[in-house]
């Protein structure tokens, strides 16, 4: 079977493996063997700008990306490439970092007039985009390629190196740490940049086979990795490289979110519907809340201590309280003009509660996204009660 991520460019779709039957992932459970096939989406297809409160999403068929939130009349409609597929923001500089997959270019949005500034071509089938907010440089890689370009988003002259497949990137603004994870690759590569600017690759960590999510909690150096391979949980020393942790959590874990100050890392297990929830300090899973089906987005709200789940074969939004692991609210993202959606990841404004939030979810196909004005919510002993 062939193991290789493909990218479907009528649905911007990312294919995890050609039918993920575990039986076929070395070292997988047996059983697990006859898990169904699954798919999962891009995570970066939106964010909100923390500095101006803006949201943005990408909108792949129709070649744009949608910028809503304060200093905007309503939703504005941003042109950018064909098939745009993820997006970084650059809070320090206003600057949104878009990659068009069907094009091969990159289009950098100016946010104070939500316009684009400057396409640059970045190569066939871009796919992961993200940018050091210390040192204004982004970084893009392309499916099926061994190379990433290197933006210096002072100039915006682009430079490759060939560091290996990546799908996804992750880095440590603090210490100046790339960290390319390839789904089939079992090494973690590690680029920074040479004193005279050049990107240069640091070192590689051994991670096993299909890595997937990653979060990073800089002010204690440590890197979290999810392994599909062995349904686990890897914490990785920064400063070391080794791998201090191996936690077992659910099945194709797809995504992890960290709240640092409650020393909580939350994994979404897709294949058991459930997120298995991490006490960082002691390295061990303190509970596992059963959510929706086929979870994969999540976020996390450390003022709050409400964790978002997106379940995308049950159109729902998980909230889970996190001083009592347990579910407090289920938002449903059908609406009475959209009755099948599959939302595939969620990003909520910091300080949002139960009662009072502004959400966005991003949903499979078109339109590629809600807002909270749209959606239903569903409560235990209420129902139908409009979302604010």
């Amino acid at each position: 079977m062939q193991s290789r991520l493909l990218a479907s460019r009528r649905t911007t779709k990312i294919i995890l493996a050609t039918a993920l039957a575990l039986s076929s992932v070395v070292g997988a459970p047996a059983a697990r063997a006859q898990e169904p096939a699954t798919s999962l989406l891009s995570v970066r297809s939106m964010a909100i700008n923390p500095a101006t409160g803006k949201f943005y999403a990408v909108e792949p068929a129709h070649g744009t990306v949608a910028a809503v939130g304060r200093g905007i009349d309503g939703t504005t409609h941003i042109k950018t490439g064909d098939e745009p597929l993820a997006l970084a923001i650059n809070s320090k500089t206003n600057r949104i970092y878009v990659v068009n997959h069907g094009s091969g270019t990159l289009s950098i949005i100016d946010g104070e007039r939500d316009a684009v500034l400057q396409t640059i071509n970045v190569g066939a089938l871009p796919y992961v985009v993200a940018v050091n907010e210390t040192t204004s440089r982004i970084y893009v890689s392309n499916v099926f390629s061994d190379e990433v370009t290197v933006i210096d988003g002072a100039t915006n002259a682009a430079q490759k190196i060939k560091a290996g497949s990546a799908d996804t990137i992750t880095i440590d603004d603090q210490r100046d740490k790339i960290y390319l994870a390839g789904y089939q690759s079992t090494k973690l590569v590690t680029l920074n940049q040479t004193p005279n600017g050049e990107p240069n690759i640091a070192g590689d960590v051994e991670v096993g086979y299909h890595a997937w999510g990653t979060a990073i909690d800089e002010s204690a150096g440590l890197l979290y990795v999810t392994r599909v391979q062995d349904a686990a949980l890897l914490i990785i020393d920064e400063s070391t490289g080794a791998t201090v942790a191996t936690i077992p959590v659910g099945y194709i874990p797809c995504a992890v979110a960290l709240n640092p100050a409650k020393n909580r890392a939350y994994v979404v297990n897709h294949a058991s519907d459930s997120v298995s929830v991490i006490d960082t300090k002691k390295r061990t899973v303190l509970a596992t809340v059963k959510v929706g089906s086929s979870p994969q987005g999540i976020a996390v709200d450390p003022s709050t201590g409400l964790i978002y789940v997106a379940n995308s074969h049950s159109a729902s939004i998980s909230v889970i309280d996190g001083s009592t692991n347990h579910i407090a609210r289920t938002l449903t993202t059908n609406t009475t003009s959209n009755k099948d959606t599959k939302p595939y990841n969620v990003v909520v404004s910091p300080g949002s509660t139960l009662d009072n939030y502004t959400m966005f979810v991003a949903l499979e196909g078109d339109p590629s996204y809600e807002m909270t004005g749209l959606i239903e919510v569903t409560q235990s002993g209420e129902t139908n009660r409009e979302g604010k």
